[in-house]
């Protein structure tokens, strides 16, 4: 298992030691959870869940109508 050493401001610090003393967890095993949640790549099943879920919702092509014209892009 790795290790990674971190420094935090005072405020930060203070804040991270209270929510995990709220949660009973460790400032390690919050971190890590941090961590794992942001390199997640997939929709979580709850989300995925949800597609389709509302039957009425409009197509995209409905939801752009009277948009107008996409204007032309500057080539760099």
């Amino acid at each position: 298992m790795a290790q990674i050493t971190i420094y935090l401001d005072k405020d930060t610090d203070e804040k991270l030691r209270a929510l995990v003393k709220a949660k009973h967890i460790s400032q390690s095993k919050w971190i890590a959870g941090v961590i794992r949640e942001k390199l997640e790549t997939e929709w979580p099943e709850s989300v995925v869940a949800l597609a389709g879920a509302w039957q009425d919702f409009p197509e995209i092509e409905e939801l752009r109508a009277g948009l107008g014209e996409d204007v032309a892009r500057e080539t760099l």
